[in-house]
């Protein structure tokens, strides 16, 4: 029915099929590694700041830091001012001084540190602190466990699939609000029916439609 030299453009178009195809997949299963997620990211900070240290063995609570993590879209970088509020009083060993010199310079200087941000979300994607931490979600839901952490890494992809998930089905995930900043609680009963408890208590009914994240 076709000519002889049409099986060639068989073999040709056969063969873009099957590169399209591992290509695709290659994309597919690169978006998942944490190369694209950034999972494990843990940069070098200018202060060797332990959150175990103070989130952890001191028991500071998130709030003191991030001010604004219950009022606005972004947690907030604390200022050095915050950080003077302890240590313009705290006594400190040379070894843990050299440690904080950096703060001290910074209060005396009044430049600012400069923090590098670790949980970076894309510009054309909008996250709410406020409209999460006051509706059930504990840090820990994103953050991971950061009271055990010397130094802060990306704890969860925070991948378009991964917020959707948790939009589906907030229940996995809902704790009573006086719980929010505590990184080892643990529910009394099974989540499942403390969640749907608080999901009806609390009206929780997340969009999953593009323009929730995307505006």
């Amino acid at each position: 029915m076709f000519p002889k030299w049409t099986n060639g453009l068989r073999v040709l178009f056969a063969g873009a099929l099957g590169f399209v195809a591992i290509y695709v997949a290659g994309i597919v299963t690169f978006g998942f590694t944490p190369y694209a997620t950034d999972v494990g990211y843990m940069p070098v900070q200018p202060v060797q700041y332990s959150h175990a240290r103070h989130a952890g063995k001191l028991g500071l609570d998130c709030r003191y830091c991030h001010v604004a993590v219950e009022e606005a879209a972004n947690a907030t970088i604390p200022p050095t001012q915050t950080c003077m509020g302890c240590h313009a009083n705290v006594t400190l060993d040379d070894a843990r001084k050299a440690l904080v010199e950096p703060i001290l310079e910074s209060y005396k200087t009044g430049m600012p540190i400069e923090w590098i941000r670790i949980h970076d979300l894309p510009d054309y994607a909008y996250f709410n602190h406020s409209a999460h931490v006051r509706r059930g979600i504990g840090c820990v839901s994103c953050h991971g466990r950061i009271d055990t952490m010397e130094v802060v890494y990306q704890d969860q992809p925070l991948s378009m699939s991964w917020c959707l998930d948790c939009h589906r089905e907030p229940e996995k995930h809902l704790r009573p609000l006086d719980q929010i900043t505590n990184m080892s609680w643990q529910p009394t009963e099974p989540q499942e029916t403390l969640g749907a408890r608080l999901r009806a208590e609390y009206k929780i009914d997340p969009p999953q439609d593009c323009s929730a994240c995307h505006r």
